[in-house]
């Protein structure tokens, strides 16, 4: 965590859908300060199946992703130069569950920023919801941009 000499340490979830950015967004716009440290964490799934199943059913409805064609880093960029004057930032790739390593990063973060998808109530009941978990477990405070101020963003 940041210090008042240093500045704050403010995590931010990023997925490439319009709330992560959004909340970018927000962050470097109306957030960071000079000498704080942004850091954007995007969360890649874990590469195989779940356990003691060739045929199992992925977290969040889908296989497995994969960074191929997607740069985390170039993507965080073009965010970040869209907002002129804001501060650098760092870019980290976790993989697992999303949920799960937003709210370890959070232990070294003053704040914590990310995108609600929205999901319906039926997959967030099988799936559970990355926002809820990051509100309820988090190590710091918590800000969740949802789609409707995605739009005022």
């Amino acid at each position: 965590m940041g210090t008042p000499e240093d500045g704050r340490v403010i995590l931010v979830g990023v997925d490439g859908s319009a709330t992560s950015d959004a909340a970018l967004r927000w962050t470097l716009r109306a957030l960071a300060r000079p000498g704080d440290q942004v850091k954007a964490i995007i969360v890649v799934p874990d590469e195989g199946l779940l356990p003691g199943t060739s045929f199992a059913f992925q977290p969040h409805g889908r296989g497995p992703t994969q960074l191929r064609d997607y740069s985390p880093a170039d993507h965080v960029e073009r965010l970040r130069a869209a907002v002129p004057g804001s501060a650098p930032v760092a870019v980290t790739t976790a993989q697992g569950d999303a949920a799960t390593e937003l709210v370890t990063a959070s232990a070294h973060a003053d704040l914590l920023v990310i995108g609600a998808h929205g999901g319906s109530a039926t997959s967030e009941l099988l799936l559970g919801s990355v926002s809820r978990e990051c509100i309820r477990y988090a190590r710091c405070p918590v800000t969740v941009i949802t789609g409707e101020a995605a739009a005022r963003v």
